[in-house]
């Protein structure tokens, strides 16, 4: 199906565009009334997730509502972990839980190689309903995370300020480690695969916890496993987010992706130098901009791209909207980027 804005598609490409194209990671949820009425009637998170007609929903409210220039599927990148065997629980003000870890061989038996028809096909389904649903109006980007973030929540069972059990196992077993981030590649590669076979028009991989490692442990544990998604998802572009990963920026200009996603503390400038003119970046506004005034809001805005240029950027947070976000700083934003970016570019 032709897409009526292919604005994303373009800049991750590389080609040129009529403005830059803007959405917002985590832009499908508690921020909007319209989500929290879906999820009211819910018993949790999870069902939500597992839900394909709900899930679809939800994905197209920003699209709708914000006027975003691309839908993200709604899901968590911990359906992974999940389809090869470890159940997670979503708690409420706690955040994720994982009732048994990935601390053993032993362990490690009780684990598969998933199989995304069987394991994640509500994601899949969902994927395809939104598609038909949003009819060519934007891309859908479809996600997930990287191998790495993935084996920390599987082994520390939770969210945390250090990842200390999972850090630990680097040095006390990292056979043990690499095992592990071999099954979750396997796993994540096969399930990325099927979501551009269902329909997603670009792949994000998020590596949500890249900065709490040091260089040569994100240099052994990360970073291959990574390139080795990028090299077999060709079909469509492919950004890779690492948030606080400003060590590994030149790493990231050899992978084999279209786009690499900078966070709030990456300078721009010398992210561009680092990654070189050949790749996309996408990013970087800090969060917390928006809990500031619609002039403030508009000022950072514009600061934000004549830093980043015309070209080869698509604009967006440096990490996902904060849930307590009113609605209509963001509008401001997306808007702000479109307004702006359309005087530049046709001045350009």
């Amino acid at each position: 199906m032709q897409l009526k804005n292919d604005l994303l598609l373009r800049a991750a490409k590389g080609d040129a565009v009529e403005r830059t194209p803007v959405w917002l990671m985590r832009q499908a949820g508690r921020i909007l009334p319209e989500y929290r009425a879906v999820r009211a009637s819910l018993s949790g998170f999870k069902e939500l997730v597992e839900t394909p007609e709900l899930a679809a929903e939800v994905t197209i409210q920003p699209v709708d509502i914000l006027d975003v220039d691309a839908a993200i599927i709604f899901s968590d990148i911990l359906v992974v972990p999940e389809a090869m065997g470890l159940v997670y629980e979503m708690q409420e003000k706690r955040g994720p839980w994982f009732p048994s870890t990935i601390r053993t061989e032993n362990d490690l038996r009780k684990l598969r190689v998933a199989d995304p028809q069987e394991h994640l096909g509500y994601v899949l389904e969902a994927i395809k309903i939104t598609k038909r649903a949003l009819n060519g109006r934007v891309p859908l980007i479809g996600f997930a995370g990287a191998p790495w973030t993935i084996l920390a929540y599987m082994v520390e069972g939770s969210g945390s300020k250090t990842f200390s059990a999972a850090r630990g196992m680097l040095y006390t077993n990292p056979k043990l480690a690499h095992q592990l981030l071999r099954m979750i590649t396997d796993t994540t590669i096969a399930y990325l695969k099927a979501q551009v076979k269902a329909g997603a028009n670009l792949i994000q991989i998020f590596d949500s916890w890249a900065g709490i490692l040091p260089p040569a442990h994100y240099r052994a544990f990360s970073l291959p496993y990574i390139s080795e998604i990028c090299d077999a998802i060709r079909d469509v572009p492919v950004t890779v987010f690492a948030k606080g990963a400003f060590f590994a920026l030149e790493d990231f200009s050899r992978l084999n992706c279209e786009t690499i996603g900078l966070d709030w503390n990456m300078d721009i400038r010398t992210s561009r130098k680092q990654v070189g003119p050949n790749k996309t970046l996408q990013g970087n506004m800090d969060p917390c901009l928006l809990y500031s005034s619609f002039e403030t809001i508009q000022q950072e805005t514009i600061n934000m791209l004549k830093e980043f240029g015309p070209q080869r950027h698509i604009a967006n947070l440096g990490h996902g909207v904060y849930p307590d976000t009113d609605p209509e700083k963001v509008k401001c934003f997306v808007q702000t980027v479109k307004e702006y970016s359309s005087i530049v570019n046709k001045e350009g």
